[in-house]
């Protein structure tokens, strides 16, 4: 199952793990990464659950943002590598 959805997800995953350079991963780095999916994509929901019927016309923008945000993180997070995962929380050696 890992394996089909990484095909399926693998134009997002390369941008990450395009790269060879050096990085630094801790091990609270993958979950910080999943927490921030998921908080992203709560507020994305919860902010078209607040103005469905009536704006969102208005509302659109954010929680298409957050949405975007919120399953690019879940998708590295769960599925990337360690290198993926790094180069989205920005550590690399210098």
């Amino acid at each position: 199952m890992k394996q089909l959805l990484t095909r399926l997800f693998s134009p997002i995953l390369n941008i990450f793990e395009n790269n060879s350079d050096e990085y630094i991963l801790k091990p609270l780095n993958r979950k910080v990464v999943l927490t921030i999916g998921v908080l992203m994509t709560g507020l994305a929901i919860l902010i078209l659950y607040l103005a469905w019927p009536d704006k969102i016309g208005s509302y659109f923008l954010p929680p298409l943002i957050f949405g975007v945000v919120g399953l690019t993180a879940l998708v590295v997070g769960s599925l990337g590598s360690d290198h993926a995962v790094a180069k989205l929380i920005g550590n690399r050696k210098k």
